[in-house]
């Protein structure tokens, strides 16, 4: 099978183990890495020159607290069965990622983080154990007092620390699954900065939409979106058995272009009134909108996508926002999907987790071959000389040098590494730079 990754970039077919049982021989004899569901947009899902291991069939919840919200799950659980199972009982997922077809071990080993990381962190900060297979150390159980160091590299490590087969995860009670929405329409990036700081100190969640077409004075237009679940206990919108669209084939061209994009982008500005407005919005909507479109990767035709996200300090959060904007302007690239947010100080128990303070901008481009990678170049220069950093999960070729700039202890990752588990993206950054860091090295020659 061809075990894509969401971004339909390297469509080939590759070779992956079902295992009725998650034990340690299954790691035996090549390399291997955990596949979740797919929704990893680059090639740290890949293993192109060793096996995966497709955890999918590894999706029971064993055990929920409906007192605590403590549940247990095996790694291939997707956080849509966790959400069918907890809110009835009252709770919602602390942490979420845009859409809900991730699996529990996905999300760990990536750390992803939501619209309110200002006020919970990451999906690592709510994980109070988990169990790990390796091929060399067999059945582990790791947690901030156990393994405390393989517990740190394995949140936010990418699934390179081994098997992760189940987890224990704090759920989060609330009133209701859905949300109280406050939209504010705003005409430029400036009018968006002058508000994000108050939409974060006043709601649990906050977003902006982002017009990435828009030139001149509506340069940086957008939507920024606020929620809150109400205190009060009311019933939450059922979801929907299967998305209400769908994309049944590939495409011969990109459907996602110049022309279609600014027609989408003008209609979904306008379909929001001059100012602020309150509404109560259903979970599936506010958390997930893309959800409702079922293959939606499709769209981009057979070459795919290329996603860009990146995180930089807010010192510097403006300036950087409309250089990064203006470079796809000049690339001639249209991102679908343009969506800017600020991250709190939470920090992450991960060894690697992506978020840190400051602002975070995600674009979505077509992947037009040389020129968009020459785009993506680019933004990645902006992005580390302004002191961020680019989103391993979601890229598909940044240099070694990027990587290397944007998580300087990715030694220590490599150090706890299953010496059986390699992924396509370890092996094109961090297995080409030396082993030993060059850096104190060269700040010595520099004085």
């Amino acid at each position: 099978m061809s075990y894509e990754s969401w971004g339909r970039n390297n469509s080939i077919a590759r070779v992956a183990r079902t295992p009725d049982r998650l034990t340690p021989d299954i790691l035996a004899g090549g390399s291997f890495l955990a596949y979740g569901n797919g929704r990893s947009y680059g090639d740290s899902c890949h293993n192109s020159g060793g096996r995966l291991i497709d955890m999918r069939g590894a999706n029971r919840i064993l055990s929920f607290d409906e007192v605590s919200g403590v549940m247990t799950c095996e790694a291939g659980t997707l956080l849509s069965d966790v959400l069918e199972h907890a809110i009835p009982r009252g709770f919602f997922l602390p942490v979420t990622p845009g859409t809900r077809y991730v699996t529990v071990g996905g999300a760990i080993a990536n750390d992803v983080h939501g619209k309110n990381h200002h006020v919970r962190g990451t999906f690592g900060a709510h994980v109070d154990s988990l169990h790990l297979l390796r091929s060399d150390r067999g059945l582990l159980t790791c947690s901030p007092t156990e393994n405390n160091d393989l517990f740190a590299a394995t949140i936010g490590g990418m699934g390179l620390t081994g098997l992760i087969t189940r987890a224990r995860i704090r759920l989060m009670r609330v009133g209701s699954a859905d949300v109280r929405q406050r939209t504010l329409r705003f005409d430029g990036i400036d009018d968006y900065f002058a508000r994000c700081a108050e939409f974060d100190d006043m709601h649990e969640y906050a977003v902006a939409w982002i017009d990435q077409m828009a030139r001149g004075r509506k340069f940086g237009r957008g939507l920024l979106l606020g929620a809150d679940h109400p205190s009060d206990k009311s019933p939450a919108s059922r979801p929907a058995s299967k998305p209400l669209l769908s994309v049944p084939f590939v495409p011969p061209v990109n459907l996602v272009n110049r022309v279609t994009l600014k027609v989408f982008n003008e209609l979904f500005f306008r379909k929001e009134r001059t100012g602020e407005q309150w509404r109560k919005v259903s979970w599936q909507s506010y958390f997930y909108p893309l959800d409702s479109i079922g293959h939606w990767n499709r769209l981009y035709g057979p070459r795919g996508l290329l996603q860009h996200q990146s995180v930089y300090p807010e010192m510097n959060g403006h300036d950087t926002t409309v250089r990064l904007m203006e470079c796809a302007q000049v690339h001639g690239h249209a991102s679908f999907l343009t969506v800017l947010k600020r991250f709190g100080a939470y920090r992450s128990p991960g060894l690697l987790s992506f978020p840190r303070p400051g602002f975070t901008l995600t674009l979505d481009f077509a992947n037009q071959g040389a020129e968009t990678v020459r785009l993506l170049d680019a933004l990645d220069d902006i992005v580390i000389s302004a002191g961020g950093a680019v989103n391993p999960y979601k890229d598909a070729r940044m240099s070694a040098a990027t990587f290397e700039a944007s998580f300087p202890g990715w030694r220590e990752l490599e150090a706890h590494r299953d010496p059986a588990m390699m992924s396509d993206f370890w092996k094109r950054t961090a297995m080409v730079l030396p082993r030993q860091s060059t850096r104190p090295a060269m700040a010595a020659a520099a004085v």
